[in-house]
């Protein structure tokens, strides 16, 4: 006879499924850093659906999903469901698994009872007109990531999965390692194998960032399976052999160079010409590590803020970069005339489908994809696990902890297919790059559940603004411009031709002028070469927090401020600063 609740680490008879269960839940009172959010109680083993299975975890993987998810930011994955009509008031995450299957539905035949799995985060509602039709089930408005979207995800004794799912599981690998490759690789697969003619093949070179990191350790593999030649970005020296080892050809230390970041402004002459001279700096490093003078044909990116630009400079002509993530930030700049002239791809993409999980999953089967695992956990361990990631104070590679395995190194019922070298990372390793909050879309129709609650005192545009409008003649030279500006203690001048405001003559601007001139050269110039063309204008009855919006959206520090479509004033980013600290 069952019992209601098995013991943690007592693994109950092969298909008797419990009442109960021990997991490890998030609820909504308790949003915030990991070691608060991440509690352990007994809740229901929850019912499956026909097409659904029901599997015994193991071993759990650890990524960034449920930290966010334990945050309660950027999306409140508990009240999402809950408009969305599911009824539970706790999130159990928890996106890589593997584990021993105990139930299946009626409609499910590939797998059965007592297979030992692996699980990939890719789920859908099969009767979705987009899967019936044969569309990639990624594009489908079903589409959610397991244990982060869903519920019942791999931090608990059973996790409740859609068959397909499940793939076997790499009989050479314990537990663990089984646990924490499938969501990494799978993503790293479709990244480099899922765009049509610009998929990786023998012979392609392939930059890869964050070498030594999860994704990047994938990236290499699969690279090198593929016939092509991996170039591993890392942050130091020290991880050269580990990139090396998986099979990178070669390694660079993006240390010895400084041009990451924002592209210069199009007017910083000097500023443009000095980031040029670095990004061909760090070409030539390529070659130079290459062996011959050979541009990527993949960039494999994810770092995305303070690497776009250079990605799309070194990308050879017709190749492609593709990125899956922003962990140094979302609002890359890029010069287009690289993409247009040259005929470059800019790809997004996300995870993978079933197809590319099962791909990727066969050559971790025939032993050529190692799991990069650098740390593991018991089940206590797993709030402090996140509290790392949390911190980013954990290692490269992938992480994972126990959950009925009672263990480290159980599991493995066969020896690797193939001999791989088994890379270690360098004592002590820590990952010194922040994340910052992930883009996530709330569910479809609960748009409000994520609404960001904003406080505002209310003050407006016509309580802060500096009334009366200083101008110039577009034909005015800009040491005319520039005794106009010291002479009234302005910022700025709005530049007139025809009665009409035309554009702005900033502080900026002239700075901007100036660069690669000589001062007789910027003085002689006139207001309509160095304006900023157009007006940016606000309503004086608007609240000054969407001013501020305006400009730092449109990256300026004033608007024209207008009164019945008339030009009356101007608010600056220094009325706003005065506010603050009450002058």
């Amino acid at each position: 006879m069952a019992k209601e609740l098995y013991n943690l680490g007592e693994q109950p008879p092969l298909g008797v499924v419990p009442k109960k269960m021990h997991a490890w839940l998030i609820r909504a009172e308790r949003f915030g850093k990991p070691t608060e959010a991440f509690k352990q109680e007994v809740v229901d083993v929850p019912p499956i659906a026909d097409d659904e299975v029901l599997v015994y975890v193991m071993a759990a993987g650890i990524n960034y999903n449920n930290v966010w998810a334990g945050l309660g930011i950027p999306v409140n994955v508990i009240g999402a469901r809950n408009k969305a009509g599911e009824k539970e008031d706790f999130h159990i995450g928890g996106s890589d698994a593997s584990g021993i299957v105990y139930k299946i539905g009626k409609d499910v035949t590939h797998v059965k009872v007592g297979d030992e799995v692996v699980v990939h985060c890719g789920t859908w509602d099969r009767n979705c007109e987009w899967v019936k039709s044969g569309g990639d089930p990624m594009y489908s408005p079903s589409f959610r990531i397991w244990g982060y979207e869903t519920n019942y995800g791999s931090f608990a004794q059973f996790t409740k999965v859609q068959a397909q799912q499940c793939m076997p599981k790499p009989k050479h690998m314990n537990w663990e390692e089984a646990s924490a490759y499938v969501l990494v690789a799978a993503t790293a697969w479709r990244m480099l194998h899922g765009w049509g003619k610009n998929a990786v093949k023998k012979g392609d070179v392939v930059l890869v960032w964050g070498g030594a990191g999860g994704l990047g350790s994938m990236a290499i593999q699969i690279v090198k399976a593929a016939g092509g030649t991996a170039i591993a970005m890392v942050s130091g020296e020290d991880k050269f052999d580990y990139c090396m080892k998986l099979g990178a050809k070669g390694c660079i230390n993006r240390n010895e160079f400084d041009h990451w970041g924002m592209l210069p402004h199009w007017k910083d002459n000097v500023g443009y010409a000095k980031w040029l001279k670095g990004v061909r700096a760090f070409g030539a490093k390529i070659w130079e590590v290459l062996g011959e003078k050979r541009a990527p044909n993949l960039v494999f990116e994810h770092p995305g803020e303070t690497t776009i630009p250079t990605s799309i400079f070194v990308c050879d002509t017709g190749g492609m970069v593709v990125v899956c993530a922003g962990t140094t930030g979302y609002n890359a700049t890029v010069d287009l005339r690289y993409l247009w002239m040259r005929q470059k791809r800019l790809q997004g993409s996300h995870f993978a489908n079933a197809e590319q999980s099962y791909q990727m999953n066969e050559l971790a089967v025939r032993g050529l994809l190692d799991p990069c695992l650098s740390r593991a956990f018991t089940y206590e361990e797993l709030p402090v696990a996140h509290q790392l990631m949390h911190d980013n104070k954990h290692p490269h590679g992938n992480m994972a902890v126990l959950i009925g395995a009672t263990e480290f190194g159980l599991g493995a019922s066969g020896k690797p297919p193939v001999k791989l070298e088994h890379p270690t990372l360098p004592k002590g390793d820590v990952h010194n790059t922040p994340h910052p909050y992930p883009m996530s879309e709330p569910l479809p129709g609960v748009a409000e559940a994520e609404a960001i609650k904003i406080s505002d005192d209310g003050t407006k545009v016509k309580d802060l603004m500096h009334r009366g409008i200083i101008s110039c003649a577009s034909g005015d030279t800009v040491g005319k411009v520039a005794k106009i500006m010291v002479d009234n203690e302005i910022h700025a001048v709005v530049v007139m031709d025809g009665g009409k405001a035309v554009g702005v003559v900033s502080q900026t601007d002239m700075v901007l002028a100036r660069q690669g001139r000589t001062s007789e050269q910027a003085r002689a110039m006139k207001a309509g070469e160095i304006m900023t063309p157009g007006c940016a204008t606000c309503d004086a009855s608007i609240l000054l927090s969407e001013a501020v919006s305006l400009m730092t959206g449109r990256r300026m520090h004033r608007l024209v401020v207008t009164e019945n479509d008339q030009p009356t004033g101007v608010i600056s980013m220094t009325d706003v600063v005065r506010k603050i600290i009450g002058e």
